[in-house]
């Protein structure tokens, strides 16, 4: 690999991910077609059932395709689901070498649309920028491997740790363009997954302004069906949907309340009246969910971690101070008792969002251990 194919390659991972929040389930992908040097055409995977990035990229190349090398950030398909295989319109095009970031782990693809390109004789090389290639997908990935959606935690907090102040008072800790960040954000997910004490505290409506590319579905966790029919999220479920998850401790009536008022209520079992999150999260995948928001309160995102159910962290830090015994703070659950216990973030990422500081990283879950898999050939023992 040369360091021009790495910029190549770049340009690709850059190009996919123009097509965030409007190909899921999908994967994110683009593509980047060069011949002697000069870039030829150019393309990404734009919305759910249309074109794939090879394709939107061959057309853009045209005949300048022939003997050109590809560069696609994920493996092209070679089965017919919603459009057609996209190796046959890469063997039809006459690309001579097709540079892959990663493997496609979807059964009907996992390694197939290498192995078709090969045995035509088109050079193939995968690998190149794979760690990118597996950031950038692993919503997708997560939910091939484990059919769960990827979790992100997503919280904003003074400088001494507090998410609210004792009253429950919480607006504003974050600034307008952290605010403005978070919107942005979930226009691109799946669901904004909150608890009941949230719901109840601050009456959030949980949508997106200005709307973006996704209407996320907005889920509350309440075991007893607690959340009033005035409330502004039930109020307004007819025209932005809301899923209520509650237990067997919810009296009838008041899910049939909530039904009637336009929401979907959904009952999993429980010893408690508090949802139990990895059925949860498998009723999510069921429905072809791959990226969920979880805003809080501490409660929940503290039953996620200690369900090992957290995949990322999205935190905002505001420069400012609270003190006091009994103000909220992030995350609660069980906690650990030493601190080499404590779960680190790998990744980190910091930027500035107006006086806020904006903390990302990921947690090391079993899941993404396969994750090597995609970036390396049969029989290639890098570690």
């Amino acid at each position: 690999m040369t360091v021009s194919d790495q910029t190549w390659m770049a340009i690709a991972l850059d190009e996919a991910e123009k097509g965030r929040g409007l190909v899921e389930p999908n994967p994110v992908v683009g593509a980047v077609i060069v011949k002697d040097g000069r870039e030829v055409g150019r393309g990404h995977h734009a919305r759910f059932g249309g074109p794939h990035a090879e394709v939107a990229a061959l057309a853009v190349a045209g005949q300048e395709a022939r003997g050109a090398t590809l560069f696609v950030t994920l493996e092209p398909c070679c089965h017919h689901g919603k459009t057609p295989p996209c190796t046959d319109a890469i063997l039809e095009a006459g690309i001579a070498k097709v540079v892959v970031s990663a493997r496609d782990p979807f059964p009907r693809v996992n390694g197939g649309g290498l192995d078709r390109l090969r045995a035509a004789g088109v050079t193939v090389e995968l690998g190149l920028l794979g760690d990118r290639a597996a950031r950038q997908n692993a919503p997708f990935f997560k939910r091939v491997y484990t059919g769960h959606p990827y979790v992100i935690a997503k919280w904003a907090m003074t400088l001494d740790g507090k998410v609210a102040a004792a009253t429950g008072d919480s607006r504003w800790i974050s600034g307008e363009a952290s605010r403005a960040e978070v919107h942005r954000v979930r226009g691109r997910m799946d669901a904004i997954l909150v608890g009941i004490g949230t719901a109840l505290a601050d009456d959030p409506q949980l949508t997106v302004r200005p709307p973006g590319p996704r209407t996320p579905l907005r889920v509350i966790l309440d075991g007893e069906a607690r959340i009033p029919v005035e409330s502004r999220l039930v109020s307004t479920s007819r025209s932005v949907p809301v899923l209520v998850a509650v237990t067997g401790r919810a009296a009838a009536d008041r899910c049939r309340a909530l039904t009637d008022a336009g929401c979907e209520v959904l009952s999993l079992p429980s010893e408690s009246s508090r949802i139990p999150v990895v059925p949860l999260l498998s009723k999510l995948g069921e429905r072809g969910m791959t990226n969920i928001l979880v805003e809080g309160g501490g409660r929940i995102l503290g039953a996620f971690l200690d369900a090992g159910q957290i995949d990322e962290v999205d935190a905002f830090l505001a420069p400012m101070l609270e003190g006091g015994d009994h103000a909220s703070t992030a995350i609660r659950g069980r906690g650990v008792l030493r601190m080499p216990d404590s779960t680190r973030l790998e990744g980190v990422s910091y930027s500035q969002v107006g006086p806020d500081l904006r903390v990302r990283g990921w947690l090391d879950q079993p899941w993404r251990a396969r994750l090597k898999d995609l970036v390396q050939s049969p029989g290639d023992d890098r570690s």
